[in-house]
């Protein structure tokens, strides 16, 4: 019998449980979609990633609100481009959210050898809606518990979307290994309401 390849389930095996509140969906849009974001993306002005002294591998740029890392607050950005709002829409319906609600973009250029720390996003937003495009990467999740770390991950492709709502969202933390090959992320953030 063939063994299944390393990280490949065989076919009566379970994947791990991914955290609860978390969606994920392939192919949200077209390869031919991805293609014309992605030239637009590449034409915008972004930035060199900064939290405090540290400099990150990746480069943003932010629509609707801009999170000040120093400040610990958010300030106002440029307005949504309008090449993202039909985007915005698609998340949002995948969400179960109106678009309106989505009030903050977050464009990621991760070039080879970029990657993202164990975090949660701030306390600010609510739901995170995620859209990767080119490359894929690997999407892992952590929480502390009594016995150490539990652990999960899967395979973001290009074009897939995922939402991290409730416990996914609130008590685990996610990360991304250094990329290989160029990879962009545009993620949309709700507001947490006071």
């Amino acid at each position: 019998m063939r063994r299944p390849a390393p990280g490949q389930l065989g076919l009566f095996e379970e994947g791990p449980s991914l955290p609860e509140g978390f969606r994920h969906q392939a192919a949200l849009i077209t390869p031919e979609e991805e293609h014309g974001l992605v030239g637009r993306l590449a034409e915008l002005p972004f930035t060199e990633f900064r939290f405090g002294a540290y400099l990150g591998k990746r480069r943003t740029v932010s629509f609707g609100w801009h999170y000040e890392f120093g400040a610990e607050r958010l300030q106002a950005a440029e307005p949504f481009p309008d090449f993202l709002l039909p985007l915005r829409d698609r998340a949002a319906f995948f969400a179960g959210v109106p678009p309106d609600d989505l009030q903050h973009a977050l464009v990621t250029e991760y070039g080879a050898g970029a990657g993202i720390g164990w975090h949660r996003d701030k306390a600010v937003f609510g739901d995170v809606l995620g859209i990767s495009l080119l490359a894929p990467c690997t999407f892992r999740f952590r929480r502390q518990e009594r016995e150490g770390w539990k652990r999960a991950s899967l395979i973001l492709e290009p074009r897939s979307a995922y939402l991290l709502r409730g416990p996914s969202r609130t008590e685990w933390e996610h990360s991304i290994p250094a990329m290989e090959a160029l990879r962009y992320s545009i993620t949309f953030r709700s507001l947490r309401r006071p």
